[in-house]
Parts: C-alpha cells; sequence; structure tokens
C-alpha cells in the first residue's frame, strides 16, 4: 500500500510541471482501496508539518482557498481536525476557535478525483514557506494568559453592540453603537492590563493572524494596521500569503479583531450602497470607485482612530498609564523581535474623487470616538 503511494507522490509531488497529477491519481485509483488509509496518513504528516513551520489552522484553510477551490478546502479541513485531535486540551489558545469555524466535508467519492484533489492540496502543502510563529505547536506545554478564560462577558456584550451597528439602516444609531464598542474595548484592555500588573501576572505580548484578502488589499492593510494601532498592537502585512501578523497583549488582540470585521463589514456596505447610486447616475467606473472608496475610508479611520486610542482612556486615573506604556514597549520589542528586517509598501495613488468622497463620508458614518 505505502509503496503505491510512494510512487504516486514521486510522480506528483515532487516532480515540476502537472503532468505527474494524472500519473500519481492513477496509480493510487488502480491501487487496493486500503491504500486511503495510508494516503490520509501521510496528509496528515504535510499537515503536521505545516505546523512546525510556523502555520496555524486558519493560515492553511485561507491559502488553500486562495491557491485552489471547495473541494480542496473540504479535504484540508478533515485532515487538520484528524491531526489535531490526538492533542487533546495540548492546544495553542486560539486554536480551539479556528478549529470550530472548520467544516470538513467528504471530498469526492470517484477514487481518481479524490486521488487528484489530495495530491493537488499535498503539493501545496509540502511548499508552504516557513513564518513567523504566532504561538506554540500543538502538543507542546500551553500557558494560557491572564485575560483568557473563554470569552469574558465584556467582550460578548461588545460583539453584540457591534453586531447591532452592521445590522442597522440608520447611520447615526450605528454611528452611536461603534462608539460605544469602542469606549468598551478601550476600557477592557485597560482593566486587563491594570488587574494583571497588580495580580502580578507575567503576561507578555503574543501574536495573531488576521486574512486580508483581495480585492484592494491594500485598503484594507491599512485599516486593519490603524486599528492595531489605536489599540496598543503591531501589524505586519505579508501580502503574497494574503495575511497580517498583528501583536499584542491578548486582550487587545481581541479589540482588533472585533473592530477591523466590524468596520469592514460597515465600509464594504456603505461602498456597495454608494456605489449603486454611482451606477443609476451613469457611471461605469466601478474598480477605480471602490478603490478610491476604501482607500479614503481606511485612511480616515485611522485618523479618527489615533483621537480616540485608549490612551485617552488610561489618561484618566494615573495608575494606569506607567503600565500601559511599560506594555506597549513590551509590544514594540517583540514586534522587532519576530520581523527584524520590515519595509514601507508604496500605496498607489487613488483616481476617483467621487469614490474618496464617499468614502471618507462612510468613515465618519462608523465613526468609534468614545466620548
Amino acid at each position: 500500500m505505502s509503496d503505491a503511494v510512494d510512487r504516486a507522490f514521486a510522480a506528483a509531488l515532487y516532480a515540476d510541471g502537472d503532468d505527474g497529477l494524472d500519473t500519481g491519481a492513477s496509480l493510487i485509483a488502480a491501487a487496493d482501496p486500503a491504500t486511503e488509509a495510508e494516503l490520509l496518513r501521510r496528509g496528515e504528516e504535510f499537515v503536521r508539518r505545516a505546523w512546525e513551520r510556523g502555520w496555524a489552522p486558519a493560515d492553511v484553510v485561507r491559502l488553500v482557498a486562495r491557491e485552489l477551490d471547495e473541494t480542496h478546502v473540504d479535504l484540508a479541513a478533515m485532515l487538520i481536525v484528524r491531526e489535531t485531535g490526538r492533542y487533546g486540551e495540548k492546544l495553542p489558545p486560539r486554536w480551539a476557535g479556528q478549529l470550530g469555524d472548520l467544516a470538513p466535508g467528504p471530498g469526492p467519492a470517484d477514487r481518481f478525483l479524490r486521488a487528484t484533489a489530495l495530491l493537488e492540496l499535498y503539493r501545496l502543502l509540502l511548499r508552504l514557506p516557513a513564518i513567523e510563529a504566532v504561538g506554540p505547536v500543538p502538543g507542546s506545554p500551553v500557558h494560557v494568559p491572564a485575560s483568557v478564560h473563554g470569552e469574558p462577558k465584556m467582550l460578548a456584550r461588545i460583539r453584540a453592540l457591534l453586531a447591532k451597528a452592521e445590522a442597522t439602516g440608520f447611520p447615526q444609531e450605528a454611528e452611536a453603537l461603534s462608539a460605544k464598542a469602542q469606549e468598551l474595548m478601550a476600557r477592557h484592555s485597560v482593566d486587563e492590563a491594570l488587574l494583571a500588573h497588580r495580580a502580578g501576572a507575567k503576561d507578555v505580548p503574543t501574536a495573531c493572524r488576521i486574512g486580508v484578502d483581495a480585492p484592494y488589499e491594500t485598503a484594507k492593510a491599512i485599516l486593519l494596521d490603524a486599528v492595531a494601532g489605536a489599540n496598543r498592537c503591531r501589524a505586519v502585512w505579508d501580502q503574497a500569503l494574503g495575511f497580517s501578523t498583528v501583536v499584542g497583549f491578548e486582550s487587545d488582540l481581541d479589540s482588533v479583531e472585533l473592530l477591523y470585521t466590524s468596520l469592514l463589514v460597515q465600509g464594504t456596505a456603505a461602498m456597495t450602497k454608494a456605489e449603486a447610486g454611482q451606477r443609476a447616475g451613469g457611471r461605469k467606473r466601478t474598480k477605480a470607485f471602490r478603490q478610491a472608496f476604501l482607500m479614503a475610508y481606511a485612511d480616515r479611520i485611522g485618523h479618527r482612530l489615533a483621537r480616540t486610542s485608549s490612551e485617552a482612556v488610561a489618561a484618566e486615573a494615573g495608575e494606569r498609564l506607567p503600565v500601559l506604556a511599560a506594555r506597549e514597549v513590551a509590544v514594540s520589542s517583540r514586534a522587532e523581535e519576530m520581523f527584524p528586517q520590515t519595509r514601507s509598501t508604496r500605496v498607489r495613488g487613488v483616481s476617483d474623487l467621487a469614490g474618496w468622497e464617499h468614502g471618507v463620508a462612510a468613515a465618519d458614518r462608523a465613526h468609534v470616538q468614545g466620548g
């Protein structure tokens, strides 16, 4: 059984071009049906190697979705669930949520098509580059930061406010809900920091990765960077792999994920509405309009968040400021340690004035000033 898999791998995975895929799939399809177990075991090994190279479940699934198709995503999810199931509770803190989001599928029933899809997936997994690790590999001793005990009630309340802001059709109501959510985010983060300091907890900065998908990924990366900075985090964008790594303390990372997702949803909805109005007026430069809209939206949100960052809340009490200053230094040091070589990205200019103006107006409506 392993001989058939070895010969299929030699043809399909370690040779240039796509011709070997048919050869490899034919070898597996013609082999004993029991070969399927060995084929899947090899797939689990590829998944394990991905963890050792710094990848997490959501990262793998995101890349598979970008490079292949839904069939491969189903198979990747199935292999990830199989591989991580043997670690029990020895998983990094953020993996439970990522695994819970997976929807494993059975894949094709036809043996040749199934073998082809698996070999295509394995070829992608085999060539994954090493990236910066954002946590331990599964099976390692897990340190759960003081702020991570499931989802705190405060974050549940913030999620509910953001959901209402995204669903309402009234700009003023969305503005008020977003403002309250950002204020609670800031206070939650400050309270977590002060609590950890008083308790002598040895929390250290960690990191997470957030997908930054095409199209208009530059504008999305700028928006995420603004949200990260407002919550005392650092974001580093990897354009080639389609994600940003955000470095910060756990409570701040939660805030970044929440607010970035909410602002992106609100911005996209506003862009779609504004674009429909432009088309109704006879305009057809959709791509230029969207690019300008999202760049203006990200830029304006960045300016607003800079004025309503958590430092304004920290300034209310003298004890908090030194604590947060120390945490910011720790975050900067950790980010520089993880990414000793970063470079700035040149942003292309925008050419649609109407798109820019509508983007600025949408950012004003989604404003997140916390008092």
